[in-house]
């Protein structure tokens, strides 16, 4: 996510540094290689024109702040503006007054509309809320479907249309009464989407919204479209409404541009943004959090908030405690490696922590990934004794283990070997700096 676009402003950031002064030139020649980087991230024109222009009136004829380089002035007015550009502050969905709060799902076909719907009402429920999911995506045979299988998953509730309902404005009076039984506070609509946006469609979308007259429409567009997504966003706020937009698959090869372009362009709030088809990759969109990744600063915010969620404190102590006294066993290593995973993975990890871009281009992820799913593979393959002593293991088990795993002996070698060596070193950095400072570094 933004990994080009970010690249490109740390470069620009690290030609100030060690420069004496702020003057009118070398705010000049940042803005114009801001401009290109911004263009080349497909950030629409007129949005590339209004940064650059907010950032010239900050910058120039202004002496350098007490405290701050050249370098650090430029960072802190970017990100400022980049904030100012993505909304300044979170907007979350606005819930009625009087339940149920109906959220109105819309996009274009292949955008991830159904699976964000349930991976909005899997939000709603983890705040202990009552959620239905309606299935009234009737143009595509398999939405409905896929919406029950992922209701399912998630223990949501699916209306599901009746045999022979082939227009979706018919399940409305069978929803209302499913709304009425359930007593249901979040009711969330995945609606009929298309190739393109298209006359059919918007009608459909019309007829359908004064019968729910919903208190959010939200529009679902996939990031990887480019300025594209900021073309169906204007459509759809112009023929039926948007309330708020949420980008999916900010996971894939995008350069970003219309994220930081459909804030200013249509007016309205970004809410969530997704990456994966897993359920739980939904993120609530703080502009603050994201412009500090932009412009490569990282998101240790988010990160403490998903290592929370992981790993309660009375683990994470009781970990420390383990390695203090040396008894970290092969089962504790491996419920980090699983620990990490639930976070999103080592990339996405390594794209919250400040200059974790740019380490990222010097590291194979890939290799590190597989190296990873290695290691679990060797430590599944052993038994519970083997895990809690690995001391035990002796030549005829670590043959058995490579078997088991699909490795090989030396790899079975080298992991017991590197395992040692990470328990010796944690029991020296803990005698070194304290159980309190190791534990302010570790992550879960």
């Amino acid at each position: 996510m933004f990994e080009s676009l970010t690249g490109r402003l740390e470069g620009i950031f690290h030609k100030l540094t060690g420069k004496g002064g702020l003057s009118e030139s070398a705010v000049e020649d940042t803005l114009r290689e801001l401009r290109v980087a911004l263009l080349e991230a497909d950030v629409s024109l007129a949005v590339v024109k209004e940064f650059t222009e907010a950032l010239r009136a900050r910058l120039v004829g202004q002496a350098v702040k007490a405290g701050l380089t050249p370098a650090q002035q430029i960072i802190t007015e970017v990100y400022k503006e980049i904030v100012h550009i993505l909304g300044d502050h979170r907007a979350n969905i606005a819930l009625a007054s009087k339940p149920p709060t109906i959220v109105f799902m819309m996009g274009l076909q292949g955008s991830g509309k159904t699976t964000t719907s349930a991976k909005i009402a899997l939000h709603f429920k983890t705040q202990g809320r009552r959620v239905l999911l309606v299935a009234s995506d009737l143009a595509r045979l398999a939405a409905v479907d896929q919406l029950r299988i992922l209701g399912e998953q998630i223990g949501v509730p699916v209306v599901l249309p009746s045999e022979g309902v082939t227009r979706p404005q018919d399940m409305v009076a069978s929803v209302r009464k499913r709304i009425l039984e359930g007593m249901y506070e979040i009711v969330i609509v995945d609606t009929a989407g298309r190739l393109s946006i298209d006359e059919e469609l918007m009608i459909e979308l019309k007829n359908l919204k004064s019968l729910y007259n919903p208190k959010e429409c939200l529009l679902v567009v996939d990031a990887m479209q480019g300025q594209e997504a900021v073309n169906v966003s204007r459509g759809f706020d112009q023929s039926i409404g948007v309330d708020g937009v949420i980008f999916t698959k900010l996971d894939g090869d995008t350069r970003g541009g219309a994220v930081l372009s459909i804030r200013s362009v249509i007016k309205k709030p970004i809410k969530f943004v997704g990456s994966g088809e897993k359920l739980d990759r939904l993120e609530p969109f703080i502009p603050e959090r994201m412009a500090s990744r932009i412009i490569g600063m990282g998101d240790i915010e988010t990160l403490i908030e998903k290592t929370s969620n992981v790993v309660s404190q009375d683990q994470a102590e009781k970990l420390v405690r383990k390695m203090g006294t040396n008894q970290m066993t092969l089962s504790d290593f491996l419920e980090q490696i699983q620990g990490m995973k639930k976070l999103g993975g080592l990339e996405d990890l390594m794209g919250m922590l400040p200059g974790g871009t740019s380490l990222k281009s010097k590291v194979d992820m890939q290799l590190v990934e597989k190296e990873l799913k290695r290691t679990e593979a060797i430590i599944f393959s052993m038994t519970n004794e083997e895990r809690d002593h690995p001391d035990k293991i002796d030549g005829s088990r670590r043959k058995r283990i490579a078997t088991g795993s699909g490795t090989s002996v030396q790899q079975v070698n080298q992991l017991l070997k590197q395992f040692d060596q990470a328990r010796r070193m944690m029991r020296t950095a803990l005698k070194s700096k304290g159980t309190r400072s190791l534990r302010s570094m570790f992550p879960f």
